[in-house]
């Protein structure tokens, strides 16, 4: 296969994507092993670019990695893919690196620390908070009393969300009344009117976002929260970063000034040297076929690739980035 032939992938893409996505069914346990065998990748909600991404990145495995079949599947994202990936139902997961971070020093969501390695850092999260223009809600103070959905249970954004309400005063518990759905539920609630607003941690475009700015027009903006940046740097140190979502991204009439975190590609430490480093240059080898599934793959590069701080690297994985310098 031409990996630059966009009809190619596409067609790639849809056949792996109509082997796995089963409704947020996970297969069976993956049986990859140095030589050969069946590798499962964690993702995320379906109209997110984790989604995408990792039905891309399996095709790319099997048609590309002899010996290897690639399935990704649908799930909560971050804090689940983490808990699945040290429970043995994943061989890969896609992840916020704030909820990495918490994964191997054992704290937040998670009670010990876990067994995660990093493959290669991959783009950045922004997050995007949409509002209805009826709900009169211009900062993350003013959703005090407001319906939001704050993400899936046990995903990323969930973890986001929760701390910008703290950063801006709220009590997630008390003072908001909380939601917790996906990204395809929170689109269709803000549609319907049964929300005020949600919370979304994804690359750019998000699928999902688009189809709501695109429904509703001028019914919903995004709202700009840089302004909390410092209150989380503070309490959890460089992780977050500040950036704009471009207007044309949605077509807004300005760009929205956001907080951003990186996305990291994680794997158990127990996974053999030879195989992650196979994953990982076979990444960077084809990366022109996960840009053409989504533009937000545009930020992977060998450049900030081994930024995964404080998530350590595997050694084979290392070793791949060290071949491709």
């Amino acid at each position: 296969m031409r990996i630059r032939r966009l009809p190619v992938v596409v067609v790639a893409l849809a056949a792996t994507l109509s082997l796995v996505a089963c409704g947020g069914q996970r297969e069976p346990t993956g049986s990859g092993t140095a030589s050969g065998g069946r590798l499962t990748i964690a993702t995320g909600n379906t109209t997110g670019v984790y989604y995408q991404l990792g039905g891309a990145l399996a095709s790319v495995i099997s048609q590309k990695m002899s010996g290897y079949r690639a399935t990704a599947s649908e799930t909560g994202a971050s804090v689940q893919n983490v808990q699945g990936l040290v429970g043995g139902n994943y061989d890969i997961a896609f992840s916020l690196g704030d909820t990495a971070a918490d994964a191997v020093k054992g704290e937040n969501s998670f009670q010990a620390k876990q067994d995660v390695v990093a493959l290669t850092r991959l783009y950045n999260n922004y997050t995007q908070v949409a509002v209805r223009t009826s709900a009169n809600i211009n900062s993350i103070a003013d959703l005090k009393g407001k319906r939001v959905s704050t993400g899936s249970p046990n995903s990323g954004t969930e973890v986001i969300a929760r701390r910008l309400l703290e950063a801006a005063g709220l009590d997630p518990a008390k003072d908001v009344t909380a939601q917790r759905l996906g990204l395809p539920e929170s689109v269709d609630a803000m549609k319907s009117g049964s929300i005020d607003a949600l919370v979304w941690s994804g690359g750019l475009p998000t699928g999902g976002i688009t189809d709501l700015t695109t429904s509703l027009g001028k019914g919903v903006k995004l709202l700009p929260i840089a302004d909390l940046l410092p209150k989380m740097t503070e309490k959890y140190g460089s992780v977050y970063s500040e950036a704009p979502i471009p207007a044309a991204t949605y077509k807004q009439p300005a760009d929205v000034a956001t907080i951003v975190v990186p996305n990291v590609l994680l794997v158990r430490k127990d996974m053999p040297d030879a195989l992650a480093e196979q994953l990982t240059k076979t990444i960077y080898e084809n990366l022109d076929a996960l840009i053409a599934v989504n533009a937000a793959a545009k930020g992977i590069t060998k450049e900030n690739a081994a930024k995964t701080d404080p998530v350590p690297l595997h050694p084979g994985a290392q070793k791949a980035l060290d071949g491709l310098k």
